[in-house]
This record gives structure tokens, C-alpha cells and sequence, in this order.
């Protein structure tokens, strides 16, 4: 897809079984739906975006929903590739759709498009996006096979405490408080009784809100040796305005001593997406240069594992950018072949709860987290991921109840270079 006023589409098929084909979407049809579908996402910066968006938009209610998803199909999803799409679905045969979206279409969830009203385009092709053949191809790039390195741990940072930032602040937990029974803490039992899970731990809660979790850590436990590194925390992204996708920064718990490229907030300085690609070449003298005279690159600081989950709010960001050079582009270049992110911010189990009035035994955020865990525990990730993916559409279908709204289920992509 291509930004050029009005939006450009082509697309192919692989094994040349079918013709391809060119549409071209006015601009302001395009404007006029990625709008709309705007104004039903979490805005947690806005008084009442977030509340909304669990209550009254539209993607907390099942009928609203379906008529907003048949208008983005209307307007995104070409006559001509539907009824190819569909002719493969009445033959049993699901095929891989891979999207490399436009920055103005870049949150837009294709898994969701309804070319029918009781037909979702996940429901008849397994969907992911397509990185960016400039980062895949990049001369530099070392990418990292899952065959090889399988069997090696899971680099997990859950939750981590940012220094400077309470719990209840913009930047505190987005797990709460965790118990034993929670999901996510017996995931991580599981992955600990593996002997599988980066930090260790003997008791898994002692997984959650540490302190210890900051870039040096970092670099050290990927260097040690790692299969997946799972992120569950906070993502600031770079405004699409600003043209600086690298701006982008992960939250862990570094305090502003420590060197990189971001500014520092309080006692706490992120780490961006600039330090993650360019490493010390990047720092200013006195922030850091000084302890590193041989200047190192991004990738050989943090060798990136060959699967990333960055479960945060808009942490695929960068894909609304004309350059995308943010966190998954970084993730890339450091050698991943697979990384799942967000596209827009995420409401946490907490504002299901006490916003939309879900059960305290809900956990929709901690489910998904459980599912990307697992997807990219399997052969087949984006297929693995998708099949979740149509439980929750055939759940928010049959009983239309927020824990299953889109609002979480359809708010990732996984960006796959394979």
C-alpha cells in the first residue's frame, strides 16, 4: 500500500495461481474511514478516551462493531482479491495474507475488515504484516533462526518498575497487583519449571515489578543466550508528526544515569529506538561516551532473539511512518525474524474491570499476553496467533461481551520476515 494522496494498492499471489491486481482508494474515503475507526480506539491521553472506548464506541458494542468492520472492508479490501479470498475459503483452503501497510493505514486491524457480515477476513486467511524489505535486506543484519536457538531461554521483562514513577502513575504497573493464580504467573511458573525463563526465579512472582530489569541487564541476558525476549510494560511512541519514528522509546527500569540517546524523565531515561539501532555511535559527549572510547552499534549491545513480543501501547508504532525506523524496525535489525507488537494503546485488565465492569475474573490483557507466548512458542506464530484470534471473533459474536471486543484481540500485528 502506498500514500500518494489517494491510496495505491497492489497485490500478488506467491505461487502465481491467481492474477494480481492494482486498486486505488480515493483519499478522502481513506481519510474518512481511518478516521472513524480512530474515534473507537482507546485514547488514554484524552479525559474519557479510554472509557469510551469500553463503553460507548465502537468497538464495545457487537453490532457497531460489525458495521464499522464492513465499512473498512468496503473501503480497504478490493472486489476483486474478496471473491479470491472467498473462492479459496468454499475449497477449504486458507491462505497467508501478508500486508505491508501505508503509514496512514498502518492501525488498521485487516484481521477485522467483514466483506460479508458474518464472514471476518481472519476467518478465511491467516493475516501479518510485511517488514520492510529495506530492514530485512539490510546488508548488516544478522537474523536469528528460531531452529537454532529454540531451545534457549525466554528473556522476559514483565511489568519492570520505572524509577521515579509510582504505581498508580502514567508510567506504573500494567499487570496490578499479581497472585499466584493470575495467567501470567503461571505461565511464568511454567517457563521457570522448564528452566527456560531470563531472570531466574524461585518463586514466579518474584518475575513481576523488579527493579533490576534495566539495559544493562539487558544486554547481558541476551548475550547469554535467548530464544524470545517477551515485553510487557510501556511504550512511548513517537508522535507520526514529528517524522522521528527512532524516537520511540522502551520503559525498563534504567535511571537517568544511565547512557542513551532519550532524554531522561525524573530518575528514569528509556530506551529508544535510536539507541537500539546506532548503540554508543549515537551518544552525545558526556552522556555515557566516555565509558565506551570503542563505539559498539545497537545490534552487538543487544543481540535481538530470533521471536520479540513488545506488548505495550502502540509499540508497533513505527509502521506510521514513512520511514519506520522505531522499536520493531530495531527489533529487526537486531536480528529477529518475528516480532508481534501493538497498534494502538491497550487497555489493561484494571480498565476492563472498572470502566467496562468485567468480572475481576477476567483477565483480556493477560490472556493475550498468554497467547503471544504461546504462538511464538510454536512452529507457526502468526497461525497460532490468528486461531486465537477467531475464538475471541466467534466468542464477541456469540455472546458480545467487552472481554472479547476487538479492542484487545485485533489490536496486534506480527511483523514476519520469513
Amino acid at each position: 500500500m502506498a500514500d500518494a494522496g489517494d491510496l495505491y494498492l497492489t497485490w500478488r499471489w506467491t505461487d502465481e495461481t491467481a492474477p494480481g491486481g492494482v486498486a486505488v482508494i480515493p483519499e478522502e474515503q481513506v481519510e474518512a474511514a481511518m478516521t472513524r475507526f480512530a474515534a473507537a480506539l482507546p485514547a488514554p491521553g484524552i479525559p474519557g478516551g479510554l472509557e469510551s472506548a469500553l463503553t460507548t464506541g465502537e468497538l464495545a458494542c457487537y453490532a457497531a462493531e460489525n458495521k464499522l468492520a464492513q465499512h473498512l472492508s468496503s473501503t480497504f479490501l478490493p472486489y476483486k482479491l474478496a471473491v479470491q479470498l472467498h473462492e479459496l475459503y468454499t475449497t477449504g483452503v486458507r491462505p497467508h495474507l501478508r500486508v505491508q501497510p501505508s503509514p496512514r493505514t498502518a492501525q488498521l486491524p485487516w484481521e477485522l475488515l467483514a466483506p460479508d457480515p458474518d464472514i471476518r477476513l481472519v476467518e478465511i486467511a491467516d493475516v501479518s504484516a510485511l517488514a520492510p524489505a529495506g530492514i530485512v535486506q539490510a546488508p548488516a543484519r544478522v537474523a536469528r533462526t528460531w531452529t537454532s536457538s529454540r531451545t534457549q531461554p525466554v528473556v522476559a521483562v514483565l511489568d519492570p518498575r520505572v524509577p521515579g514513577f509510582r504505581a498508580d502513575s502514567a508510567l506504573g504497573s500494567v499487570l496490578g497487583r499479581m497472585d499466584a493464580a493470575a495467567p501470567l504467573t503461571e505461565l511464568v511458573a511454567a517457563h521457570a519449571a522448564a528452566d527456560r525463563l531470563t531472570p531466574a526465579v524461585g518463586d514466579p512472582l518474584e518475575a513481576f515489578r523488579r527493579t533490576d530489569l534495566d539495559r544493562s541487564w539487558l544486554s547481558g541476558a541476551l548475550h547469554a543466550g535467548a530464544a524470545r525476549l517477551l515485553y510487557v510494560g510501556h511504550v512511548t511512541a513517537a508522535a507520526p508528526e514529528s517524522g522521528r519514528s527512532e524516537s520511540a522509546t522502551l520503559h525498563l527500569s534504567c535511571t537517568a544515569a544511565s547512557p542513551g540517546c532519550a532524554p531522561a524523565y525524573r530518575d528514569h531515561r528509556p530506551l529508544s529506538a535510536r539507541d537500539l539501532l546506532l548503540g554508543t555511535h549515537a551518544l552525545p559527549a558526556g552522556n555515557g561516551h566516555r565509558d565506551n572510547p570503542i563505539p559498539r552499534t545497537g545490534p552487538e549491545i543487544w543481540p535481538i532473539p530470533s521471536r520479540v513480543a513488545l506488548i505495550a501501547c502502540e509499540s508497533g508504532g513505527d509502521l506510521r511512518f514513512a520511514e519506520p525506523l522505531g522499536l520493531v524496525a530495531a527489533m529487526l535489525t537486531g536480528g529477529a525474524e518475528l516480532v508481534t507488537a501493538g497498534r494502538w494503546p491497550l487497555p489493561t485488565d484494571l480498565a476492563f474491570h472498572r470502566l467496562a465492569g468485567t468480572a475481576p475474573t477476567a483477565h483480556p490483557f493477560q490472556e493475550a499476553v498468554c497467547a503471544i507466548d504461546a504462538a511464538h512458542e510454536s512452529e507457526d506464530p502468526v497461525t497460532a496467533l490468528n486461531a486465537w484470534q477467531r475464538t475471541h471473533l466467534a466468542a464477541w459474536r456469540d455472546t458480545g461481551r467487552i472481554e472479547h471486543s476487538p479492542l484487545i484481540w485485533a489490536a496486534f500485528a506480527t511483523v514476519d520476515t520469513r
